[in-house]
């Protein structure tokens, strides 16, 4: 988690060492536990997320605490829909998406960024694409430059254009980052034909 703890620290403007950055370090350690809930209340681990990045960064009364909009709240609800009923999409869709939504809504006052990549690994690993976490999504957007901005600002302008290369950069970055996982460079055991495990 410290390789994607770096990389959206990064995509936020943030220097390791500085208490930001360390909010997103502390926010990951707790992805496997929050992934658990992602997909079943999904506003309890958003709120919860930001409340571990936030700690000493912002005040108190705001940690974990959407922006209190009618707008915000019934986007909110949206999302909290997408993750929790039965559909047909697939998990990269539904977690691309949550990405792009909790970027556009702006819940909170800060740390909208680093929340929304936590999310979106979270339900890759809910989703069972990468359970134990090792896909390293965050590095796979900052792979991408100027691209992630660019895509998140054209799923956020509407329009199936814009959110069609959204997805299609997503996909992309969960592909660099299992390329920059920690057990891509692990060699592979070789076994016999008559080796049954």
């Amino acid at each position: 988690m410290l390789a994607s703890a770096r990389a959206s620290a990064e995509l936020a403007g943030w220097d390791v060492g500085t208490p930001e950055a360390a909010g997103v370090a502390r926010m990951l350690t707790e992805l496997p536990a929050l992934a658990e809930l992602i997909l079943v209340a999904p506003g309890q681990v958003l709120a919860r997320m930001h409340a571990l990045w936030g700690r000493g960064i912002v005040d108190d009364d705001t940690l974990g605490r959407p922006r209190a909009d009618p707008g915000v709240t019934a986007r909110l609800v949206g999302v909290y829909d997408l993750l929790t009923a039965p559909t047909e999409a697939s998990i990269i869709v539904r977690a691309a998406v949550a990405h792009a939504e909790v970027i556009t809504i702006g819940p909170f006052d800060s740390g909208n960024g680093v929340v929304a990549r936590a999310v979106e690994q979270a339900i890759l690993m809910a989703g069972g694409l990468d359970p134990r976490g090792v896909i390293v999504v965050p590095a796979g957007h900052l792979a991408a430059g100027e691209s992630y901005g660019a895509t998140v600002r054209g799923y956020a302008d509407g329009g199936l254009l814009g959110v069609r290369r959204w997805l299609e950069h997503c996909a992309a970055a969960i592909t660099a980052g299992a390329e920059r996982s920690p057990l891509a460079a692990r060699p592979v055991r070789r076994r016999g034909p008559d080796s049954l495990i």
